[in-house]
């Protein structure tokens, strides 16, 4: 009878351990399920990783510190982000040599509202251990006025300003489908020029990425999912550049089921991280 109680138990607890729900599960491109120490091997073997995220994710953010924690041991690193704009270089700098603390910084750069507690964990990676840290992202005005006017609207710009843009005319292929899915998703809002708003702020982070690389480091760049997706976005102007490096994507995606990828989500990165839709969020 013990026999037969202790075994109805057992059962019990392992059913109810394999019920317990995941809030995320790691894929590979192909939509197989793999571990992190996987992601983790194979990144370590990059020149340069694009960590497409959501902004609002808190599985993501918390993968972003894992994974940069992890690197650190294994290869030279060199930090950079969309979350930093070009121009707000030298504050990040200054906060990173401790010229300035944690609240200058954020009265003087402008951070985004989740910096604190998204970033800022990862810029102090990079203070605490004597890392570059990259503010790769555009101006957000500048984007602005290519939205309104086209990559015209640059060229007035004096040329101390035009530092902070990758070098015009920038490359462009209106009809890569990254591009072109911006325009079918916003309908009656979609425009060229949205697009080439999309293609600048690409093209930007891709030249402070290069601008600041250094041969035999790992560069770790954070940036929303949609600017490295397919292959595209960042990583399109990375390997017009520089075609000898080998690169390695991660995207971020929320499903109502983690447990198999939705065959929408196969094939956008190396890595696709899959959290349940029902995550909370940083905002």
């Amino acid at each position: 009878m013990k026999k037969v109680f202790l075994l109805v138990v057992c059962s019990f607890c392992f059913s109810t351990i394999n019920a317990q729900k995941k809030p995320y599960v790691i894929y590979n491109a192909k939509g197989k399920k793999v571990s992190y120490k996987k992601m983790l091997k194979t990144m370590e073997k990059k020149d340069m990783v694009l960590f497409g995220e959501l902004h609002n994710n808190p599985i993501a953010h918390w993968l972003q510190y894992e994974l940069t924690t992890d690197l650190h041991t294994k290869r030279p690193l060199i930090l950079g982000a969309e979350m930093v704009e070009a121009d707000n270089q030298k504050e990040l700098n200054d906060y990173l040599s401790g010229t300035i603390d944690y609240k200058a910084l954020d009265s003087t750069a402008r951070l985004w509202n989740n910096h604190k507690t998204d970033y800022a964990p990862l810029v102090d990676i990079a203070k605490d251990n004597d890392l570059v840290f990259v503010a790769s992202n555009i101006p957000r005005r500048y984007a602005s006025m290519v939205y309104k006017g086209g990559f015209e609207a640059l060229d007035t710009l004096p040329s101390r300003e035009k530092e902070w843009i990758a070098p015009l005319p920038i490359p462009y292929d209106p009809e890569l489908p990254g591009y072109q899915n911006i325009l079918t998703m916003m309908g009656d809002h979609g425009s060229p020029t949205l697009v080439m708003a999309q293609a600048i702020k690409d093209a930007t982070m891709a030249h402070f990425i290069l601008k600041n690389y250094k041969e035999g480091s790992l560069f770790i760049h954070y940036n929303g999912a949609y600017h490295s997706n397919d292959y595209e976005g960042i990583l399109w102007y990375l390997q017009l550049n520089r075609p000898d490096l080998i690169y390695g994507t991660i995207s971020t995606v929320m499903q109502e089921n983690v447990h198999q990828l939705d065959e929408e989500n196969i094939g956008i990165a190396d890595f696709i991280i899959c959290v349940d839709s029902n995550m909370t969020t940083t905002y």
